[in-house]
């Protein structure tokens, strides 16, 4: 689900985080505070979110963005490695920290009280960092082997990754979050203090206070901690190479004898919510109509009513800065071939894309978007998480106020002609999973007839 229609209806609904009570200001250095009160547990989720992700990096630097978030971990002049992690521990406490296409975030969850500490500790190693081959070296090896047990072991995350690459070819987001082997290899310690000095400045970053705080606490709070950091570097607009107008269909084929199911998948070229409001929520619709579980129109048609796929499912991304991609995929019963699963997925979308939803698809759809929506707030780290994914990817307060609204207002036209204008073959990479016999590792030659003397 994406993050904008979350935070939207977060601020839509009756529960604690209501749009009055969300509050949003900027210390003196530029860096940006939302702070959502929650007083329904003494807990707070504190996370620093910094305007940079892989799609970001420098040509033939692919993976930096990551392997800078996993030597954030490696200790500052003030305190030395594993140290914040063990007291995040002793506080009973959790933390991690992840990296996507448009952001990078560091975050834990604690007692209240211990709100200011880890802001100390956030506060001190955004400028405190120390990085030595020593630490540095080793740790690219981790990266390595990372993205060889998710990515090189999984013929499914394979097959992935090379879709992303043939969707995107001019914009960054055709490289993958973890980078590219050859390129991983050559990543060193100037090229992560490069990075780090580059990006991880105050005014490059939002903080975001979930839970049993007031806002007022919380920035007496940050300006004692990140507000002594000074900014280092100034920012600039994010303006990346645009993808152009998809012209011809593509098509990739992965077989390997690891696959226990094949499958097949189709990644479309869309907007994103930020490019273009009323198409992006109209494709939130559209991906529930297609694909909402057991009712959706692709799980009806092609595994209920044909029995020729055993699932079937649509998605959406619409939290991202640039074009992102509407999927959908099926996997085949047994003995069903895939050319005969792509014809019946082909006339499925293009029933939709001529006659549009029928009242009941849509009014399903667009209730489910909200109800799914209010319940995902029940979980306080969700709350800051949508907040600041939405943010961080051109998003503001009043973006996100206005889309239940949008969704409500929602028609079955807006649904067809999304799906006429963009479920199209020019704009599709697909991708197809296939099985394959495993080859003998060391086959025989074939017998020779004896030669007779």
């Amino acid at each position: 689900m994406s993050a904008v229609m979350l935070i939207a209806a977060s601020l839509a609904s009756n529960t604690p985080a209501r749009a009055a009570d969300v509050a949003e200001f900027t210390l003196d250095n530029g860096m940006q505070v939302v702070v959502v009160p929650d007083h329904r547990a003494p807990v707070v989720t504190h996370m620093v979110w910094y305007r940079v992700g892989s799609a970001d990096e420098q040509a033939g630097k692919s993976g930096i963005a990551h392997f800078l978030e996993h030597l954030m971990f490696k200790g500052t002049e003030k305190h030395p490695v594993g140290e914040f992690s063990q007291v995040v521990g002793k506080l009973g406490g959790q933390e991690n920290a992840f990296t996507s296409q448009d952001y990078t975030a560091y975050f834990q969850r604690v007692a209240k009280e211990h709100l200011g500490r880890v802001m100390e500790f956030e506060a001190d190693r955004m400028t405190g960092l120390v990085l030595t081959d020593e630490v540095v070296l080793p740790e690219r090896d981790v990266v390595l082997e990372e993205r060889r047990m998710r990515t090189d072991n999984d013929p499914a995350a394979q097959l992935s990754e090379a879709s992303q690459a043939a969707m995107f070819v001019n914009h960054p987001y055709g490289h993958p979050i973890i980078g590219w082997e050859d390129e991983i290899r050559d990543l060193n310690r100037e090229d992560a203090l490069a990075f780090y000095k580059r990006f991880y400045t105050p005014n490059n970053a939002i903080l975001v206070v979930a839970g049993d705080v007031e806002p007022d606490e919380v920035k007496k709070l940050a300006d004692a901690t990140y507000g002594k950091v000074e900014r280092r570097a100034e920012t600039a607009p994010r303006e990346r190479p645009q993808e152009p107008t998809p012209r011809a269909e593509r098509r990739l084929v992965l077989a390997d004898p690891r696959v226990g199911q094949p499958s097949l998948s189709r990644a479309y070229l869309v907007p994103s919510y930020r490019m273009d409001k009323p198409d992006s929520v109209a494709l939130d619709v559209l991906a529930q109509v297609l694909g909402g579980g057991s009712t959706g129109r692709l799980y009806r048609t092609l595994v209920v009513d044909k029995g020729l796929a055993a699932n079937a499912g649509a998605w959406y991304q619409s939290t991202a800065l640039d074009a992102t991609r509407f999927g959908v995929s099926v996997s085949p019963r047994p003995a069903v071939t895939m050319e005969a699963l792509e014809t019946a997925l082909d006339e499925a979308i293009g029933t939709l894309a001529k006659d549009g939803p029928d009242a009941g698809e849509l009014e399903r759809a667009k209730t489910r978007l909200v109800a799914e929506a209010i319940y995902a707030q029940d979980n306080q780290a969700t709350l800051a998480r949508i907040y600041g994914a939405a943010l961080t990817t051109g998003s503001t307060a009043e973006d996100v106020k206005i889309w239940p609204d949008m969704v409500k207002q929602v028609t079955a036209e807006q649904v067809r002609d999304v799906a006429r204008r963009y479920l199209v073959p020019a704009r599709a990479v697909t991708s197809e999973l296939r099985q394959v016999a495993p080859q003998p590792t060391n086959p025989q030659p074939a017998s020779q007839p004896e030669k007779r003397s």
